[in-house]
């Protein structure tokens, strides 16, 4: 499929973004919190994708060089939209989504915990929990050592706690959890 990419044939251009559009989208996505910014950030990381293509290491697995490319987009909005003015999903935006059980409850606790991380720790955990990546494909994905993809990940899932703690949402310290 890259190949064929390459030889700039059409059909393969559109294999490829089906191939990985709900991976790309849903980055986007969970990284900007706003559905409008993350559609404008997919398709300039494809664009982006497809313009350095030619440099992809075929001995390397495609998936995590595709977040990367994604993630460093993203990463470019936030540091430029934070330059001028911080946008957050709106809480009517928040109340659109199905609620309910308490699971949806949690579940908006969980990803309003998430927006709040600092920008790295959130990529982290988001590739690892949303996108079950292990973790050299996320040292490969953002460029850090394993190591400090460990400590940063570690690091994001005491901060979730602690908000949902702090919330109500938990009752528990940070003591009593093993992670």
């Amino acid at each position: 499929m890259v190949a064929a990419c390459l030889r700039k044939e059409s059909q393969a251009f559109t294999d490829f973004i089906q191939r990985f559009h709900d991976d790309v989208f849903r980055l986007c996505f969970r990284m900007l919190g706003n559905r409008s910014d993350a559609e404008d950030i997919y398709q300039e990381s494809f664009l982006r994708i497809f313009r350095y293509l030619h440099r992809w290491d075929s001995s390397r697995p495609l998936k995590p060089w595709i977040l990367q490319v994604t993630a460093n987009r993203c990463r470019t909005w936030l540091s430029s939209r934070r330059k001028s003015t911080v946008q957050l999903e709106s809480d009517s935006e928040l109340a659109d989504r199905k609620t309910g059980e308490e699971s949806n409850e949690m579940a908006r606790e969980i990803s309003r915990a998430v927006k709040l991380l600092r920008e790295d720790y959130r990529q982290v955990f988001i590739l690892y929990h949303e996108e079950a990546l292990d973790y050299l494909s996320i040292s490969e994905a953002i460029g850090k050592p394993v190591g400090t993809i460990k400590t940063w990940l570690h690091r994001a899932r005491l901060e979730v706690l602690e908000t949902l703690r702090s919330r109500g949402m938990l009752e528990i310290s940070q003591n009593d959890v093993r992670i």
